[in-house]
């Protein structure tokens, strides 16, 4: 693998020497989302391979071009699992595309984001230097922790080659509870109530289905834990969501898991545009914020703090507007699939005040002062 490592390195200094910018990519499942894909591709696919995996330390390293789908099989191998749940969107997602994205499945907000198991990292900068930074084990952090800086700077700081990441067994016992008929305040009331107490809530969605008469709304919830934590809480939460008028019935694990992926994955029927000019808008809010008054359908995940919808381009500033007002912000996740780059004009993201510009500029500066990576994918050059 050195010679592989070696041609990336010399691909970033021969970029700094000429100019030119790079766009780092791997297997290219996450080339919808940004602002524009500018530059000379970067392939990073030869440098592959899990480096090392200690299961009784929980840490596994593994290069950037490994296949995703590969380190979770020998983690499965092992009964163990990335317990963020990082979302593929193809066959063809890597171990450095996941940690770059920075995103997170149904299990982010009781599990954390990809940030929190991230234990160290090596990458080459825009000078072509190839860095070592935090190590494998969780308290080796001295200065800055930029190995989990990295974690959701899409390219832009650097080229990740290797990461070292915590891992966790897979939980003893599993349960997840479908309840039909909850409008969504009861269901985010009911969901409020519960994150505080101490029950073995993993994951939530909830969503109104349109595709049946009369239209239902529907909260699922996936408990992971102690069996017996999962058993009690089981007869417990269907009591509370009885309570208030819910049909509550416990999936066939197998079924629930093919839907849990479904819905980080976005091949549920709601990620399916519902015009050409529709866009997929990502609202990152408060786990307590309340109901939104908005005229789009929504899917609720995060126990609240994750909120999708589909609506045109023009409701940008409405939707950040909203969205701020909350304490949150809404990011353009997918433009529509006939003016894409119309789209962007708003910018994806949520546009940078004075200080959090200044803060990414002299990031940027830092890390690539020559500009090999500033390929404005985050916001508009």
């Amino acid at each position: 693998m050195e010679a592989q490592l070696n041609s990336l390195i010399d691909a970033v200094r021969a970029a700094a020497a000429d100019g030119r910018t790079l766009r780092l990519r791997g297997g290219g499942t996450k080339d919808f989302w940004g602002q524009s894909l500018t530059g000379n591709v970067l392939d990073t696919r030869a440098y592959q391979g899990i480096v090392s995996y200690e299961p009784s330390e929980l840490v596994v390293t593994a290069r950037c071009g490994t296949p995703l789908a590969e380190l979770e099989a020998a983690l499965a191998d092992k009964g163990q699992c990335l317990a963020f749940e990082p979302p593929h969107f193809g066959p063809g997602a890597t171990v450095g595309g996941m940690v770059a994205a920075g995103l997170s499945g149904p299990a982010r907000a009781t599990a954390g984001a990809v940030r929190d198991f991230v234990l160290g990292a090596r990458f080459i900068n825009g000078l072509g230097e190839h860095l070592t930074f935090g190590g494998q084990v969780m308290k080796n952090v001295a200065g800055y922790d930029v190995s989990r800086l990295m974690a959701g700077s899409w390219g832009t700081l650097g080229l990740i080659t290797e990461v070292s990441l915590k891992v966790l067994p897979v939980a003893p016992a599993e349960a997840t509870l479908m309840c039909g008929g909850l409008p969504q305040k009861t269901a985010l009331d009911l969901l409020h109530r519960w994150g505080g107490q101490p029950l073995p809530l993993n994951a939530s969605a909830w969503v109104r289905d349109t595709t049946v008469q009369p239209v239902a709304d529907y909260l699922f919830v996936r408990l992971r834990g102690a069996v017996a934590a999962v058993q009690s809480a089981t007869t417990r939460m269907t009591a509370d969501a009885v309570a208030q008028g819910a049909q509550v019935t416990v999936m066939n694990n197998a079924e629930a898991a093919q839907d849990w992926r479904a819905g980080g994955e976005q091949t549920l029927q709601f990620f399916d545009a519902p015009s050409p000019d529709a866009c997929l808008w990502r609202l990152s809010l408060p786990q307590t914020a309340p109901v939104l008054d908005l005229p789009y359908a929504t899917y609720i995940e995060w126990q609240g703090a994750q909120r999708w919808l589909w609506a045109p381009a023009m409701a940008a500033v409405p939707l950040r507007e909203l969205a701020q007002s909350v304490g949150g912000h809404a990011t353009l996740f997918r433009a529509s699939a006939t003016h894409a780059e119309l789209d962007k004009i708003a910018g994806v993201n949520t546009p940078l005040d004075a200080v959090q510009d200044r803060i990414q500029q002299q990031l940027q500066k830092q890390f690539d002062p020559k500009g090999v990576f500033a390929t404005g994918r985050l916001h508009p050059l």
